[in-house]
């Protein structure tokens, strides 16, 4: 086994810590990301924590002020539709490919990680939408269902769209009051996609933008532009 540099791997820890951090809103949207405040936090150096942020701004999760430094990426209504609308053109496109392309292998990975997440749903109850390890079993899922699309620059686009997303998804889940029966919605998407039915494409479109209505219904307040109506017109 090819052991990582130390370096490498508290750098590398030290961006999965922030990018959790962000995506689960401990860092909440807009936050000023000072170098002292972050090297108490995280217990490492100026170059590591520069590194991290300059990964994370490329991923869209934190933005660059010049010389007055990083933020937490903000969140908008604008922002959340044009996201939408490019994950819904994406993950269409690649489930499809998955569908054509897709094995037995494939299909056994499909099963295995609905089995996994549902199984953690029946043992988290009521809130599960709120464990960290349900939504690493449900983006795993979401993962299977298109991982034999054979691209792996599309896999890699669509990974960042899905975490930009997520971080609105657990956003509106501290907010609402109950989840929809996403089960019912994982598992018709599941024997569409193992059928191979075009209608399985259409079933992920409508998912992904009925999520999106989610969250901006629930969190919606958060968003920086939450004072506009869908008009665009300041209210």
């Amino acid at each position: 086994m090819t052991l990582k540099p130390k370096g490498e791997t508290v750098g590398s820890d030290i961006l999965q810590r922030m990018r959790e951090d962000i995506l689960g809103c401990t860092l909440a949207p807009g936050t000023k990301l000072r170098f002292e405040a972050l090297r108490t936090r995280y217990d490492v150096s100026f170059s590591t924590l520069r590194e991290a942020l300059a990964r994370l701004v490329a991923e869209s999760l934190v933005v660059a002020h010049g010389q007055r430094g990083f933020a937490v990426a903000p969140v908008s209504l604008d922002d959340l539709r044009d996201l939408t609308q490019a994950r819904v053109l994406l993950e269409c496109e690649v489930l499809r490919l998955a569908m054509e392309r897709g094995n037995d292998d494939w299909e056994a990975n499909i099963l295995a990680s609905y089995h996994r997440m549902e199984r953690s749903q029946d043992r988290l109850g009521q809130h599960y939408y709120l464990d960290a390890k349900w939504s690493t079993l449900h983006g795993a899922f979401h993962l299977a269902l298109v991982q034999a699309c054979g691209s792996p620059i599309l896999l890699e686009m669509r990974a960042q769209l899905y975490d930009r997303a997520n971080r609105y998804r657990r956003m509106s889940s501290q907010f609402r009051k109950k989840w929809r029966p996403k089960e019912i919605e994982h598992k018709a998407i599941m024997n569409a996609v193992l059928d191979r039915s075009p209608e399985a494409v259409t079933m992920i479109g409508g998912h992904i933008q009925e999520t999106t209505d989610n969250v901006i219904e629930f969190a919606g307040h958060m968003f920086t532009d939450a004072a506009e109506d869908s008009t665009g017109i300041a209210v």
